[in-house]
């Protein structure tokens, strides 16, 4: 009696066992395919972001007076509530058919944005396919454009500081990768608007790519990843091209290194195995 009563209770505990696993089994592959989807998504970003036209593209349509991209905006934002200054973000819209340049543009769309808040300062972000941003005064009821060229970029960080607020965006300007379109796949430049100052900087060129960046505690100066195109194919992969570290001044505009070049040359040394510990 007391061994069947034994197996019963055996039985009954791998049962719930079973259960717990096929349970955490469950749960497992849900949080898989939803990490799975998650990092497809962001895998395949860049493929459907357009980019503004290539000016090789844009010479072409000149030709047959035609275009493929129309301007469009978003909502006025206030980024600075004391001057009653805000920004428009210029977008750009790909058409379906060529249209004749003479048509009309009656394309507004407005995209979500998001704001967020942190312990230094606050930071407001806005994302879109976008090509310029205009400065709107409302005392003056006025407009400045912030580019004077063709640009494409999908991101504006607003950064405010006790005596500034600075407009931040990573900017591609040429079709460095050669598809036909300027756009996140391209190298890039980092520009950075001081509203105080009334001043566009530019860190970097068109063979470098700006990574990432983050601003040193309580300051304005920039620690930036700046990605290496090192096989030369006009775009930046971070699965196999390095990343160097640079410190951005801001007040002298140099980008000097966060790591010293004998430090550097040991490290790659000590990894290709020519020197020991």
């Amino acid at each position: 009696m007391n061994i069947e009563k034994l197996k019963n209770y055996n039985q009954k505990i791998l049962a719930i066992i079973g259960t717990i696993v096929i349970l955490f089994g469950i749960v497992g592959l849900l949080l898989f395919v939803t990490f799975a989807i998650s990092e497809y998504r962001r895998a395949n970003y860049y493929e459907e972001e357009k980019g503004i036209l290539s000016d090789e593209k844009i010479e072409e349509l000149q030709k047959e007076n035609k275009r493929e991209q129309v301007i469009s905006y978003e909502i006025p934002k206030l980024i600075d509530s004391l001057q009653a200054i805000y920004i428009i973000p210029v977008l750009h819209k790909t058409l379906n058919e060529k249209e004749d340049m003479n048509g009309m543009l009656n394309l507004i769309s407005s995209s979500p944005s998001s704001t967020i808040k942190i312990d230094r300062r606050y930071t407001n972000e806005f994302y879109g396919e976008y090509n310029n941003v205009l400065l709107y005064s409302q005392k003056t009821a006025t407009t400045q454009k912030l580019f004077n060229k063709r640009v494409n970029f999908d991101k504006i960080d607003v950064e405010y500081f006790e005596d500034d607020i600075l407009l931040l965006l990573k900017v591609a300007e040429k079709d460095t990768h050669k598809d036909g379109v300027i756009n996140l796949l391209d190298n890039n430049s980092l520009y950075i608007y001081s509203l105080k100052e009334k001043k566009m900087r530019k860190v970097g060129n068109t063979q470098m790519n700006i990574y990432k960046y983050t601003f040193l505690d309580n300051s304005k100066d920039l620690i930036i990843q700046l990605g290496i195109d090192k096989n030369g194919d006009g775009m930046f992969s971070n699965y196999n091209e390095p990343v160097q570290l640079k410190k951005y001044v801001f007040a002298n505009e140099e980008l000097v290194d966060v790591v010293d070049k004998n430090t550097h040359a040991t490290l790659q040394k000590m990894l290709e195995g020519t020197i020991n510990n």
